[in-house]
């Protein structure tokens, strides 16, 4: 169990000092497997330090451009959130029945039972394609799939096509705000990213593998086999826990290296949410609990800006 521990380093580091660790971990907790979990803790904090390093001394791209690469990463996975359940459905040919994703209608496929309208395909491939294609360092092929999510969300003609899944109805997209497709924002500034990755000579990108993919496949393993939807409180708590993690990996990357890269995508997935609420100020923000949800989304951005500036600082007293 020790050997997880390693997978938070880079690979470089893995094959020159992964056995000493491994043989440093047995001789300190001898007979376990796993070590306490404030050592586990540090362990994965280190980790992190080392890939944010390795990141940083990689000069085969400027910050802002892996940064921008990392938003439209983030918001295609934000899009993909509500549509885990649909897609895995699609894919298997499942008749998820009672338990069809919550939007406006069901939206049976032409092989399902069901008394709706047909459609051919869950709206939810446009994110993914979009997202494997960012992961392997295509953008041109990403710029279509965000471009056709603008369209589906702006037009009425792709019924057949998508049905109204991804037009109506409220897809949850962490910490409580909801969003419809037909708010272009998300889909207008992944479209956006999107553009600017396909002009800026693609091949400079990072390529990641496709093992990258695994935790998505899960994902739509988990709340497919589950029948567990987007409104789903366990849903919903497994996906803040997750959004958490992630801020917390870009605090201890930014806090590591100094660098800005980590501030855009956070950026990014703030600005799309903050917005979904204040557009909305009749629905949220009406309690205390609201207010803390809009805090939780904008305090991160002054965080890691401070943090960034202060590790800059310091490198310079140096």
């Amino acid at each position: 169990m020790n050997r997880l521990l390693l997978a938070a380093y880079p690979e470089p580091y893995r094959s020159r000092q992964g056995e000493e660790v491994l043989a440093c971990l047995s001789e300190a907790y001898p007979g376990r497997s796993w070590p306490p979990p404030r050592e586990a803790a540090a362990l994965v904090r280190a980790g992190v330090q080392a890939r944010a390093r390795a990141v940083v001394d990689a000069t085969a791209r400027p910050w802002w451009l892996d940064g921008i690469h990392l938003a439209a990463l983030a918001l295609a996975a934000l899009a993909l959130v509500p549509y885990l359940q649909d897609v895995w459905h699609w894919a298997l040919h499942i008749d998820p029945g009672q338990h069809a994703i919550a939007f406006h209608f069901s939206g049976w496929y032409p092989w399902a039972e069901g008394p709706t309208r047909i459609r051919l395909l869950p709206y939810g491939l446009l994110p993914l394609g979009c997202l494997i294609a960012l992961l392997r360092g295509r953008p041109w092929i990403a710029l279509p799939a965000a471009a056709a999510m603008i369209w589906a969300g702006a037009t009425s003609h792709g019924r057949t096509l998508f049905g109204d899944e991804g037009k109506a109805g409220l897809g949850y997209y962490g910490l409580g705000a909801p969003i419809t497709a037909r708010d272009l924002v998300l889909s207008g500034a992944l479209c956006a990213a999107c553009a600017v990755l396909a002009l800026c000579r693609p091949s400079r990108l990072r390529r990641r593998s496709y093992r990258w993919l695994a935790p998505v496949v899960l994902a739509m393993f988990i709340a497919g086999s589950l029948h567990i939807i987007y409104v789903s409180p366990a849903f919903q708590r497994g996906l803040f826990v997750l959004e958490v993690a992630a801020l917390i990996a870009a605090w201890v990357a930014t806090a590591a290296t100094g660098d800005y890269r980590w501030l855009i995508p956070v950026a990014a997935v703030a600005f799309i949410r903050t917005q979904a609420i204040v557009v909305q100020p009749d629905t949220f923000m009406q309690s205390l609990s609201d207010l803390v949800v809009l805090l939780l989304l904008i305090a991160p951005l002054p965080v890691l800006a401070i943090t960034a500036q202060r590790r800059e600082n310091r490198t310079l007293a140096e």
